[in-house]
């Protein structure tokens, strides 16, 4: 009878283990791997909002803040031309006569 309990407790210990291999530990390095990538994007974000911001103070001492605004609006529509220019145009959907 002894022996009962203890096989049953090692078969509730085995049903356990694999069930852990199957899920938890082929899961575990990629959950590492994505929690750090979240906490290295968020980082990069911040790091790239404070040096935006930095540019443009550097910009608004000699300019001012109207000529920095000015400088940065034009570098963006700048940029926007130029992502305008280079995209893949869809092809013309076929219209259907009524």
């Amino acid at each position: 009878m002894d022996d009962l309990a203890t096989r049953f407790a090692d078969l509730l210990e085995d049903t356990a283990a694999k069930v852990r291999s199957l899920t938890v530990d082929r899961l575990d390095p990629k959950i590492k791997i994505a929690a750090l990538g979240m906490v290295a994007f968020t980082l990069g974000v911040i790091a790239a909002v404070y040096l935006i911001r930095a540019i443009f103070q550097a910009v608004a001492v000699p300019l001012g803040v109207l000529g920095a605004y000015a400088l940065f609006g034009g570098l963006f529509v700048v940029a926007g031309a130029f992502v305008w220019a280079i995209r893949k145009r869809q092809p013309e959907e076929e219209q259907i006569d009524s």
